[in-house]
């Protein structure tokens, strides 16, 4: 994959040009850490020559950067600061595969630039108690009721494409309306299984995604538009493609041609996409989604959905605990299955493929993303859409949400 536009060229000692030769030589090493690349293909076909370098002479090379960015003076600062928080992150995945013992939190906070707490249980069970005050009432134990009102709302398979379809073309409306969306992008959906999560997008470069929604288990209505927002509009592609057409074309930014795994960039890109629904559509987006769905005869229950997430919120982070728990507590992959399925009510075959997530090599730590991701983007984003349009167009870091 290539750039669509002349690129500058750089030295080879170049910051930028270390960066790219970095995570792209950490990437042959762990399956998925180069999540997108599209810059200078003689970079990618130097990387993939030959043995991979050694985790012990990369995690030299991170550190050897890190202090080289502090005195570079080629770069704007604000690059500078926003490199340097990207090698950190690429820095410590290398001392781990080199065998370095890091612990869990630690390894999160040097990766992702926040540092995960335990949500008390208590909160949790407020949640329960709001769930159990809005959901119907059939007699059935709460997790029961959940669980059936929510697994009957399935969107047939035969109607996801035109579902999809229809919800992208409405987002990708307003999101242009919106904040602008560069001439010529475009997403193509494709349906996939055997993954660990439950979409994905591929960003190829020259303003194009495809985005994969895995139909491992069934795809509900109650999640269907939040995925297809996350992923397309306003979520990754749209970021993706603003800053290629800003960053990188118009700026010649190069360090926005590799996106990667295990630093920061994820953390934002994942907040502001779970962010993204909510921007376009309104905090309680029910009756919008209801407009797509309901001509599809998709069920869909737009009168208890809106109650039931806003009661149901605080569950999310139910996953993080259970990630805390099994990398920093000792729990096996069976009790964060059962830990699931008490705090976040989940069925046996959602929670499993939850903690499939969340013990994969490669997402380990990333379940962060979305849990403090999504709360450090809605924070600055406080309402005002120019902040969001900040997120998918700048390059920040999360200490400049928390202070901005």
């Amino acid at each position: 994959m290539s750039v669509a536009t002349p690129t500058r060229r750089r030295p080879a000692d170049d910051p930028v040009t270390r960066y790219i030769r970095l995570g792209l030589a950490l990437g042959r090493h762990v399956d998925g850490f180069v999540d997108a690349y599209y810059g200078p293909p003689a970079l990618s076909a130097e990387a993939a020559v030959g043995a991979p370098t050694g985790p012990a002479a990369l995690a030299e090379e991170g550190r050897r950067l890190l202090a080289d960015l502090q005195t570079d003076g080629s770069l704007e600062a604000h690059r500078r600061t926003w490199l340097a928080a990207q090698v950190r992150g690429l820095h410590t995945s290398a001392r781990k595969l080199a065998g370095e013992e890091i612990a869990y939190l630690d390894e999160i906070e040097a990766c992702y630039g926040v540092r995960p707490t335990w949500t008390e249980e208590d909160d949790f069970a407020e949640a329960h108690r709001r769930l159990d005050r809005v959901l119907p009432r059939t007699g059935e134990p709460l997790a029961e009721r959940y669980n059936s009102w929510r697994e009957v709302q399935v969107v047939p398979p035969e109607k996801l494409h035109d579902a999809i379809e229809s919800l992208a073309e409405d987002f990708r409306d307003r999101t242009r309306r919106a904040f602008g969306l560069p001439e010529g992008e475009r997403v193509e959906f494709v349906l996939e299984g055997g993954k660990p999560w439950s979409g994905f997008n591929y960003y190829l470069g020259d303003l194009r995604s495809r985005v994969a929604m895995n139909t491992d288990l069934p795809i509900l209505s109650l999640t269907l538009a939040h995925v297809v927002a996350h992923e397309s509009y306003p979520g990754h592609h749209t970021e993706h493609s603003r800053k290629e057409a800003g960053l990188v074309r118009r700026r010649h930014q190069m360090e926005e041609t590799i996106f990667l795994v295990g630093t920061p960039q994820c953390l934002i890109a994942e907040g502001l996409a779970d962010l993204g629904l909510e921007v376009i559509a309104g905090a309680r987006p029910e009756a919008v989604i209801e407009s797509h769905l309901a001509p599809l005869g998709i069920p869909y229950d737009a009168g208890v959905a809106g109650p039931v997430a806003e009661a149901g919120e605080k569950l999310g982070a139910v996953i993080g605990n259970a990630a805390i728990g099994v990398h920093d507590r000792g729990w096996s992959p069976d009790q964060a299955v059962e830990y699931l399925k008490r705090w976040a009510l989940r069925p046996e075959a959602r929670a499993a493929k939850s903690v499939q997530f969340l013990t994969d090599p490669t997402w380990r730590a990333y379940q962060f993303c979305y849990i403090d991701g999504f709360r450090l983007c809605r924070r600055f984003v406080g309402g005002e859409p120019a902040r969001f349009e900040r997120l998918i167009s700048e390059q920040l870091i999360p200490d400049q949400l928390v202070s901005a």
